[in-house]
């Protein structure tokens, strides 16, 4: 089994930046791909960045592209995502994800079907 705890979120002006993170825990487990995504309000599950084993990343270019970052720390079990430029459509509840089978492929990293395991989540609100 694998636990994902996300921090990090709070209230920020439009324009702001925050940094999630995401720590994993479990026993004799390796984790492979990593990734964030966010749910708003009325809103599916939305696609924003992941990190694979060997450090590949891929963002959302619709909706974060040139905005976000997502890095990991493998040694430390540790998944982060730098948000800058943080606008009102921002707003959702944050979630890491993972798994652990094996890394996903290009066009499998946006399939929130494919992960193993899921954080509580953060939230993170943006206002104007």
């Amino acid at each position: 089994q694998v636990y994902l705890v996300e921090s990090g979120g709070g209230l920020v002006q439009a324009g702001g930046s925050l940094r999630l993170s995401c720590s994993a825990s479990g026993r004799s487990f390796s984790i492979d791909s990593m990734a964030w995504f966010r749910q708003a309000p009325g809103m599916e599950r939305e696609f924003v960045a992941s990190v694979s084993w060997s450090g590949i990343t891929r963002i959302n270019q619709d909706s974060v592209k040139g905005r976000f970052t997502v890095s990991r720390d493998n040694a430390n079990k540790m998944l982060y995502i730098q948000m800058n430029n943080l606008k009102p459509e921002d707003t959702a509840v944050y979630y890491c994800t993972a798994v652990t089978s094996r890394e996903l492929t290009t066009d499998q990293v946006m399939d929130a079907s494919l992960y193993d395991y899921w954080g509580q989540g953060t939230q993170v609100t943006v206002s104007s």
